[in-house]
């Protein structure tokens, strides 16, 4: 009974020791990340295997891993830029990104886990900087928002080449003027669509117009034909059936008397 203890500790230190080991040992990966893995002993940082991807892994208990997410991120930025008239733009936008797989030992390695704040918001900024610069105000609270999310995408893939970091998509999400240039495009804007629309209603009246001339040209010409088409003795046949008509009515009394011009009766009578 007095040798238990002497056993023991020991027994209770290797336990110990064992436990610190697994915990220093194993590592787990979560879903939509990925592991860097550092050799102490080694050459630092490993670049020339791939990640450890998901799931649970062994490693040295004297080497680290450093955990990455690689699914596509989101991130916001307030920005205040200069316009081509050097006016100050306040613009919002958002980059979708995600750190290049294949290169995350490159990256960990060359940019560190900070390479949000060293590569990516830089680069966003330099290409906003550039893009805004090419615009006048009216046309950045206008018609070009889609242009800029276009051009300042590929200018910062362009400052990002290489640098182990894939965007995919940036969003401009609003451009702040101030409020008496914003004021001065609106009203300019209000003219334009009051100058669209009085220039739509004369050209439909420009319209209605020619169709009135073309359907009294048309009108005139038929009548000219029908004119010319009414001789003399037709106008005596339609005079003839005309009387033959009247004289078969029950509701009208008449009276022929002489002879009226190109030998057609006179006819009077009353209901």
């Amino acid at each position: 009974m007095d040798r238990l203890p002497k056993v023991a500790i020991p027994i209770f230190i290797g336990v110990v020791f064992l436990i610190i080991f697994i915990s220093k040992s194993t590592v787990t990966i979560g879903s939509g990340e990925a592991g860097v893995l550092y050799k102490t002993f080694g050459n630092g940082v490993v670049t020339d295997e791939p990640p450890l991807n998901e799931g649970f892994h062994l490693v040295a208990p004297w080497n680290r891993v450093f955990v990455y997410e690689v699914r596509q991120q989101s991130l916001d930025e307030k920005m205040t830029v200069l316009s081509s008239n050097g006016l100050e733009i306040k613009l919002d936008a958002s980059v979708w990104f995600q750190p290049s797989y294949k290169d995350l030992g490159k990256l960990h390695k060359e940019k560190s886990e900070a390479y949000i704040e060293r590569l990516l918001k830089p680069a966003l900024r330099s290409a906003t900087r550039a893009v805004v610069g090419r615009y006048n105000p009216e046309q950045l609270y206008s018609s070009k928002r889609e242009a800029i999310q276009e051009e300042i995408l590929e200018e910062t893939q362009i400052l990002l080449k290489e640098q182990y970091v894939q965007v995919n998509e940036v969003l401009v999400r609003d451009v702040s003027l101030p409020s008496t240039i914003k004021d001065a495009i609106e009203r300019k804007l209000r003219q334009e669509q009051e100058s669209l629309e009085y220039e739509y209603r004369l050209t439909k009246a420009e319209q209605e117009a020619e169709r009135q001339r073309i359907d009294a040209e048309g009108k005139a010409r038929a009548n000219r034909i029908l004119s010319e088409s009414l001789t003399e003795k037709i106008l005596q046949e339609k005079g003839i059936q005309a009387t033959l008509e009247l004289a078969k009515s029950g509701n009208a009394k008449t009276v022929i008397i002489g002879s009226g011009k190109d030998g057609l009766p006179i006819i009077l009578g009353k209901n």
